[in-house]
């Protein structure tokens, strides 16, 4: 819910020229809060293992910290689509593993859905949550890596 409320009002700052300073900076920050929150959740659940949620945060907090940083000194850090392509697939992944969270007790024979207990088999037998995970935090470290070289001037800038 909270992820859709962002959306929302992202759209309609933007669609009505309502993007303030403090927006640029507090809705990266608020993404940034709520999927570590999330990947901190499934982590202490034993969903999600401790050092994929570590990389990914590591990732989130060196990112914004630095943006903070040189945006204080006068130098602006560009956010490019795969950083909100980044989120948006955090996004999708920390929703398939609350459903899968949510719904896995369900006796699904009992209620004539036979093939989502064959589908929950399936993700549990493959370790499907463990590979999206991966996945996630090889991405995110890449975009963080991106991130970095596609700022790397306004870095120079800012270190020299």
């Amino acid at each position: 819910m909270a992820s859709i409320t962002d959306a929302y009002d992202g759209y309609f700052a933007r669609k009505y020229n309502l993007v303030t300073a403090q927006g640029r900076f507090l809705d990266p920050l608020a993404d940034k809060i709520l999927v570590s929150s999330a990947f901190i959740s499934f982590a202490v659940l034993g969903v999600v293992e401790y050092w994929m949620v570590s990389l990914i945060i590591f990732r989130d907090l060196f990112v914004t910290g630095l943006r903070m940083v040189m945006e204080k000194n006068g130098f602006t850090m560009l956010t490019s689509n795969i950083a909100k392509a980044k989120t948006a697939i955090q996004i999708t992944i920390i929703i398939f593993i609350l459903l899968f969270i949510g719904l896995k007790g369900i006796p699904f024979e009992w209620l004539r859905f036979e093939w989502l207990a064959i589908l929950f088999g399936i993700i549990k037998e493959f370790h499907v949550i463990y590979y999206l995970t991966l996945v996630v935090t090889v991405f995110t470290i890449w975009t963080g890596i991106s991130y970095l070289y596609n700022n790397r001037s306004a870095i120079r800038q800012f270190t020299s």
